[in-house]
């Protein structure tokens, strides 16, 4: 998701997506470490790592 949809997101919401991406990097993880990762998703878990700092990032400047 861009940044600029994350901007635009409540509190609330962006607490949930938090879990959400949380969910699907121990989701990747897992396939990951049982060499279920396709080859064409390698960059997925760097991806949602990045993503989960820019929600990160955006509820600490909300506080």
């Amino acid at each position: 998701m861009e940044l600029k949809q994350l901007r635009q997101k409540s509190a609330d919401e962006l607490k949930a997506h938090l879990v959400e991406l949380q969910k699907e990097r121990f989701a990747l993880r897992m396939q990951k470490a049982t060499g279920q990762l396709p080859p064409s998703k390698t960059n997925e878990p760097r991806r949602v790592r990045r993503e989960i700092a820019r929600v990160n990032t955006l509820l600490g400047a909300t506080k």
